[in-house]
């Protein structure tokens, strides 16, 4: 019997959400381990993606140019993702690494340059999108409706890049020191603000002003701000595992360059993959706004089902940097492949159902039959490719977690640019599929990542790899 049977389910769940500052995931049962990171991590990006489907709900009353808006400029924003996963991965790399090797002062260290880097990025960020928060929507292929409605929220959006980068920041942080359940708090906390906001600010509700919307913009940076202010109060509490006091907040050269070392490859792993989605979506844009909108509402349905296998992929980061830490290389993979037959199974019935129901789900947000149809299209087609997906996100997070995040840039590269792209716009435009060639170029690229993934983790390079 294992370690989980044998503590009951809710003493561990229990344990799970209020975190503990002595527990060692280098030690015991690694499904215990899992279990115990998963679980915060699961529900931290459950009210993430509650939040992104709520958003979408209300902001679909609006009509199909208001969907395509928030479509085409979280299209863009995904780019600011990138930067902000790619730090974020080299920070919990780094901060677990030192917690693995018992070292919390250096742990510390490296979040501290983290927040000092991400300050420099946001800034930049969001001066580039309040300038040009007309000319990026024009880009991407907004037509004059769209535009009309779309500026203010495509500029707020950008303007507040700062709470993006510094919710995922923080939460590296906390992640990699093990401390997932106020990575939790902070995102419930966020998410649960913008949702009470959002229909108050987009209608009008009650003494608030009806900004349509850009309201939605206005309440996803107000929660996000506060969830910010929240981690940082943590983080200079000292009461949990990692303590940043403001004096640690100057530039220690040394830790800086690995920290960019680490991150780059995180960032262009990251950037490679975004950007290839940006012009799947200009691709996808070229069927009108009913199809962006279709996609759009379909994409926030899949990412809300696939919260368990990220929570678990997520997991996974932490426990092989902190097992190679520990030097433990051997526990950090039989880790990978645990996790990965708890993902896969999970997947695999999500996959089933939207196979089964597509429509029925897309018809939850849209009366529209065209968006229906266009979303029930690409959830079913994605369903195909969901169990590599998934085997492919525990691996590559197994990279990321142990340092190496030049392997999973490598991999997307020829999967999304060399693969994805070319075959996404042959199939869109030259074969008559339209938009489901875009789909189906996904489920291809999906597979050959997982595939190509798992063939390289095999070969156990990354045991070696020095943060």
């Amino acid at each position: 019997m294992t370690a989980v049977q044998k503590q009951s389910a809710w003493s561990l769940i229990k344990e799970a959400l209020a975190g503990s500052s002595t527990i060692d995931y280098t030690q015991g049962s690694i499904a215990r381990a899992t279990f115990l990171l998963a679980v915060p991590m699961i529900l931290e990006m459950a009210m993430e993606s509650v939040f992104a489907i709520v958003d979408i709900f209300f902001v679909a009353q609006l009509g199909m140019e208001a969907v395509a808006t928030v479509g085409l400029t979280e299209a863009v924003i995904t780019l600011l993702y990138a930067v902000a996963i790619g730090l974020s991965m080299g920070t919990t790399a780094l901060v677990a690494r030192r917690f693995g090797e018992g070292n919390r002062e250096a742990a510390a260290a490296a979040g501290a340059q983290a927040l000092l880097l991400g300050a420099v990025v946001a800034t930049v960020v969001g001066i580039v999108g309040i300038t040009y928060a007309e000319d990026i929507l024009r880009l991407m292929g907004a037509d004059a409706a769209t535009l009309d409605i779309g500026q203010g929220y495509t500029t707020i959006m950008l303007g507040g890049s700062f709470t993006i980068l510094f919710l995922f920041l923080n939460n590296a942080i906390f992640r990699g020191a093990g401390d997932a359940s106020i990575a939790m708090r902070s995102l419930w906390l966020a998410n649960g603000i913008n949702i009470v906001l959002d229909p108050c600010l987009i209608y009008g509700w009650g003494p608030f002003p009806e900004m349509g919307v850009t309201g939605a913009a206005v309440a996803t940076n107000i929660g996000r701000g506060v969830g910010v202010l929240y981690q940082l109060y943590h983080l200079s509490a000292g009461s949990g595992r990692i303590h940043i006091a403001a004096s640690g907040l100057r530039l220690q050269t040394g830790v800086m360059a690995t920290l960019l070392k680490t991150s780059m490859g995180g960032i262009a792993q990251f950037l490679i993959a975004t950007a290839s989605w940006v012009l799947l979506v200009r691709i996808v844009s070229l069927y009108g706004p009913v199809a962006v909108a279709g996609y759009t509402i379909a994409i926030r349905i899949i990412l809300f089902s696939f919260l368990p296998a990220w929570g678990l992929s997520n997991a996974v980061a932490t426990l092989v940097g902190q097992n190679l830490g520990a030097k433990k290389p051997e526990r950090a993979a039989q880790t990978v492949w645990q996790v990965s037959k708890y993902t896969v199974v999970y997947i695999a019935s999500v996959a089933l159902l939207f196979m089964a129901m597509p429509a029925t789900l897309i018809a939850n947000f849209t009366p529209d039959t065209g968006v229906i149809e266009y979303g029930a299209m690409c959830l079913r087609i994605l369903s195909y490719g969901f169990v590599f997906w998934a085997l492919g996100m525990v691996t590559i997070q197994a990279f990321n977690g142990a340092g190496d995040t030049m392997t999973p840039t490598w991999i997307n590269l020829f999967c999304f640019w060399v693969v994805q792209i070319p075959l996404a716009y042959l199939l869109a435009t030259q074969t008559g599929l339209q938009s489901s060639g875009v789909f189906w170029a996904t489920v291809v690229a999906d597979t050959l990542t997982a595939v190509i993934g798992v063939m390289v983790f095999m070969r156990g390079g990354w045991k070696s790899k020095v943060v």
